[in-house]
């Protein structure tokens, strides 16, 4: 079970959760799309089911391959429990995709109009809960951690098919991201590619810029198709084989302290 921090959401219910909080592993696992839970408040944003459901509410699989990694490797993992279109907890909250008024070719009518007032409360109820918990995880860890976040992404984006299958993103500290690229042909016949299908041009590095880069903190975000994560075999699958993906790399890189960025 997941242990609840006090702060809470526009409903009452904890915005973020610590998932094996007494997990004694080296690995701080990270879900800031885990849940396309809109608090009720909110009306749904204007959105139908069908919306809600879809990948631009959440990243469908995510959580449930963290949690097998979390399972696998005893590592702890912070996740979102509201939808990304309440409050994108990826992005800072002057970026426009925090509270987006359009997410690919849907427009969300919840988001169209929001006042400075309402998008404080957003701000406050979402993000800052999340972001308080991972940095106290971070900052109670008896060893600096390796911060890895996991998403999911849509095999077909504005109508084009995506042909990578996983994603190894990073921003400047590029020590997971370079080990993992040439261990991965080790453990998936999967098409694994370097900061694709975004990057950090995207803006979607916001949680390793904040929590790990400042720390000296090595860290990757990890992309995974999300028709590669549609059921629960696959997605034990492929927690399995991230889990030894990571394990086998955090074994080849020994000096953890200091950062290696790429210019």
């Amino acid at each position: 079970m997941g242990r609840l921090i006090d702060t809470t959401d526009l409903e009452g219910t904890a915005a973020a959760v610590l998932h094996n909080a007494d997990g004694k592993g080296q690995v701080l696992l990270v879900c800031e799309h885990a849940s396309n839970r809109i608090p009720a408040a909110l009306d749904n944003l204007g959105l139908d089911e069908a919306t809600r459901l879809s990948h631009v509410a959440w990243d469908p699989g995510a959580l449930a391959v963290a949690q097998e990694v979390s399972r696998i490797l005893d590592a702890r993992l912070v996740a979102s429990t509201v939808s990304r279109l309440v409050y994108d907890c990826n992005r800072p909250p002057e970026a426009p995709g925090a509270m987006p008024k359009r997410s690919e070719v849907f427009d969300i009518p919840g988001n169209q109009n929001l006042n400075e007032a309402e998008k404080a409360a957003r701000v406050a109820t979402v993000y800052e809960p999340f972001r308080t918990l991972l940095a106290d995880t971070i900052a109670t860890s008896p060893t600096p951690p390796v911060l890895v976040t996991i998403h999911s992404f849509t095999p077909i984006y504005l109508g084009k098919r995506r042909d990578v299958e996983i994603g190894i993103l990073h921003d400047r500290d590029t020590r997971l991201a370079d080990a993992m690229l040439d261990l991965a042909p080790k453990h998936t016949e999967l098409n694994a590619r370097r900061n694709d299908p975004y990057g950090p041009e995207d803006g979607v590095t916001h949680t390793l810029k904040l929590h790990a880069l400042p720390n000296g903190l090595m860290n990757v975000m990890i992309e995974v198709r999300n028709d590669l994560i549609a059921d629960v075999d696959q997605q034990r699958a492929v927690g399995k084989m991230l889990a030894g993906l990571i394990r086998d790399t955090l074994a080849r890189i020994p000096d953890q302290t200091e950062a290696k960025c790429r210019a």
